[in-house]
């Protein structure tokens, strides 16, 4: 009985670890999110076909993957001509 038990907790830790830290934690630095304040945390999770960004466990904006042609980060953001914020993403 101890050994079925500790088989079980063996497998539930880890995935429940998994499903506590889906997708990436990102930091809004400015565009067209409305409420949402430059510096705001978020968290931007991937699903088959649309990209989600979350505040709070609350989706504020949802993106089709369709949609996305490009996706840049770090110091190349910032390097983008006509985009005075280094904005990687519009929607």
């Amino acid at each position: 009985m101890k050994r079925l038990l500790a088989a079980v907790l063996c497998l539930l830790f880890p995935m429940a670890n998994l499903a506590s830290e889906a997708g990436y934690a990102v930091k809004y630095d400015g565009g067209s999110l409305g409420d949402v304040k430059t510096g705001t945390d978020l968290r931007l999770v991937m699903t088959g076909n649309e990209i989600q960004l979350l505040h709070k466990h609350e989706v504020v904006k949802a993106i089709p993957a369709s949609a996305v042609t490009e996706i840049s980060y770090g110091q190349d953001v910032h390097r983008r001509v006509g985009e005075p914020n280094g904005a990687a993403v519009a929607a």
